[in-house]
Formats: structure tokens, C-alpha cells, sequence
């Protein structure tokens, strides 16, 4: 049976509005899949695109000592902050950003969640292929790294962060396309604090469209976990 996706691009959003959406599409999913006795049933999953107004966000495993400003000074530069529950650190959301929640039925897929997110890093690798950026993951650290061979150059471009409830999964990855990095000063990316951060558009040394990484993206990821996106 074809497995189909439900895609939305929700544009520019607040962050909490986007994660109290995906709060009630996953209990939906759920609710579904467990919702006549004991058979699971099968249901679709979802996927959605977005960007943020300037926003850090902390998993349950983060420091708060790796968020370097506070109160006056995060209003200063108009973000926000919210303690969230994915894994992984501090990471900033904002504009130039492409950040993607993939809601999926990991038993639909077939898939465990360590394969999940190594499928997840490899859209964003064969998306920065297309631009003729090489990328790698990084032993250790989840994500989409550049120059992982050379530590005094190692930088990331794509953070990662998932939670999964009854192998539904939600929260997703931020693609730093054309991403002001300025703000990632104010924190220690991922609780590094000795490896930098970069975009696609900084790499490129030339003006990115966000809407044809999208497109780029939304193909790598219906190929690559064998899905059909409904639109």
C-alpha cells in the first residue's frame, strides 16, 4: 500500500502556534492509530514546512547556561524563548530559516528511530548536494555538518531535535538556508562551544530563494523514506 503524506507550508509562524498544532495533529495520529481495540491502524502522517520569528528553544536535555542572554536583552533582539519537549540542546529558529516538522507513523514507514533520523540528515545532505555543497553527519552529534574532517572548521548547517510518543514523531530539523547567524552568538549552538555554525546562503556566497530549497527538500524527503506528498 502507497504510503501518502499530508504537506503543509505554513510560511512565516509563531513558534508556539506552530508546536500546539503539531501537538493536536499528532494526538490525532494517535487517536487513530490506536483507536479500535487492539489492531493498529494505519494513518497518515504528516509533514510541515515553516519559519519562525526570531525564537531559541531548549530540549529536555539542554543547560539553560547555553542560552547567553535573558530577559531585556531577549527582548532587545525580538526573540523568544520556550523550554520545549524534543531532545537535544538550545537551538534558534528565525527567518531565512527552513524548519520542517515531519509528524510521521514511524510503523507505518517501517522504520526505528535511530533510522529515522539518519534518513532525516540525508534529505538535507542530497538537498545540499544539489547546490554543490558536500556535508556529512558528525560522530557524536546529530545534525548536517560541513568540514567534519578539519575540527578547526567544523561547522553546522542543519540542527536536528525529535520527540517520539508511541512511534509517532514530532519537533523536526532547522535548515540554516539564508538564516541572519548573528543570532546564534547569543547561545551555544547545540550546547557546542567549540564548533561553529554556517547557511546555505553564506556557503554560496550568493542570494538562495528559500521556496527552491523547499521544493529541492520536499522531493529528497518523499524519495529517500518512500512516500508520496499530498498537497
Amino acid at each position: 500500500m502507497e504510503n501518502v503524506v499530508e504537506f503543509q507550508d505554513l510560511g512565516l509562524i509563531d513558534y508556539k502556534e506552530a508546536w500546539d498544532l503539531q501537538e493536536k495533529i499528532l494526538a490525532g495520529m494517535i487517536k487513530a492509530k490506536f483507536g479500535s481495540g487492539n489492531e493498529k491502524n494505519r494513518v497518515n502522517s504528516n509533514l510541515l514546512f515553516c519559519e519562525h520569528p526570531h525564537v531559541y528553544t531548549i530540549g529536555k536535555s539542554g543547560s539553560e547556561k547555553n542560552l547567553l542572554i535573558h530577559g531585556e536583552q531577549l527582548k532587545a533582539v525580538n526573540a523568544t524563548y520556550y523550554k520545549i519537549n524534543r531532545g537535544g540542546d538550545i537551538t534558534y529558529h528565525g527567518p531565512g530559516q527552513l524548519v520542517g516538522y515531519p509528524i510521521f507513523d514511524l510503523d507505518t514507514l517501517g522504520l526505528g528511530v535511530k533510522k529515522y533520523i539518519y534518513l532525516l540528515e540525508e534529505a538535507i545532505i542530497q538537498t545540499l548536494l544539489e547546490e554543490g555543497i558536500k556535508s556529512s553527519r558528525l560522530e557524536g552529534a546529530t545534525g548536517v555538518w560541513l568540514d567534519t574532517d578539519n575540527p578547526a572548521l567544523t561547522r553546522k548547517i542543519c540542527a536536528i531535535g525529535v520527540r517520539v510518543s508511541r512511534f509517532v514523531t514530532m519537533h523536526g530539523f532547522a535548515f540554516n538556508v539564508k538564516t541572519n547567524l548573528d543570532y546564534f552568538r547569543y547561545i551555544n549552538p547545540c550546547g557546542f562551544v567549540d564548533k561553529g555554525v554556517t547557511s546555505l546562503e553564506k556557503e554560496l556566497e550568493r542570494e538562495v530563494y528559500i521556496e527552491e530549497i523547499k521544493n529541492i527538500l520536499k522531493h529528497k524527503l518523499s524519495n529517500i523514506f518512500g512516500f508520496r506528498l499530498e498537497e
